[in-house]
């Protein structure tokens, strides 16, 4: 892999835009790719199976962590239209990448953020926070992740938004992370049970599956 993988910060890696569509949820998209970014070729399986099996109420505050280019954000932006989305990543240029697809495919209620983790985000709280971890970048980091999404979910029975409320046919906060079997994403779902005391198993497929935790409280 070259030096600048997509969890570089800047990355130095050169190499043509593409344009990319996408039918995901019953949204066609249009998105704009680049060197440098993850997955540029294609949406990703995982992230594909993601975008398949995350709940996302009207009334949402959505975050996505690691938003690559953005097509989580997109979807989730469309389910929640009365909420609002945040888009996150460490790599400027998926950043941008993001915002630019977030215009071309008409997503006011959202915005993309650059920073490390959840740093453009210390100070909200959110209903959904979906992650596609960077396995590369290590499982300490991916473990911090999963610690700081915990404390970055609104409490179940505090949250504002009454799609979060219990009793009114919503959904409670939650995490949603998904990644490759051969990876350790099992491994993974163990620490996410640590953490928020749950973990269940969405879906599988493609080699990925795909895990959610809630917090209750």
């Amino acid at each position: 892999m070259p030096s600048d993988h997509y969890f570089t910060e800047r990355p130095s890696s050169s190499g043509a835009r593409r344009a990319l569509t996408a039918t995901l949820r019953g949204f066609e998209l249009r998105l704009v790719t680049e060197a440098g970014v993850f997955s540029r070729e294609r949406v990703d399986p995982g992230t594909a199976l993601l975008i398949r099996h995350m709940k996302v109420q009207p009334a949402d505050r959505c975050l996505d962590l690691g938003c690559g280019y953005g097509v989580v954000g997109i979807i989730a932006a469309k389910l929640a239209a009365e909420g609002h989305v945040i888009l996150v990543d460490i790599n400027e240029r998926a950043v941008a990448l993001a915002g630019e697809n977030l215009k071309a495919n008409g997503i006011t209620n959202a915005e993309a953020l650059q920073g490390s983790g959840f740093a453009p985000v210390a100070d909200r709280v959110f209903d959904v926070i979906a992650l596609n971890p960077p396995i590369r970048a290590g499982l300490a980091v991916v473990h911090q992740l999963i610690e700081q999404a915990h404390a970055h979910l609104a409490s179940g029975q505090s949250s504002p938004s009454p799609c979060t409320e219990r009793g009114k046919g919503g959904e409670v906060p939650r995490l949603y992370l998904v990644g490759r079997t051969k990876q350790g994403v099992v491994r993974l779902a163990e620490k996410m049970r640590q953490v928020f005391g749950n973990a269940e198993e969405v879906a599988k497929g493609g080699g990925y599956r795909l895990y959610v935790s809630r917090r209750d409280s």
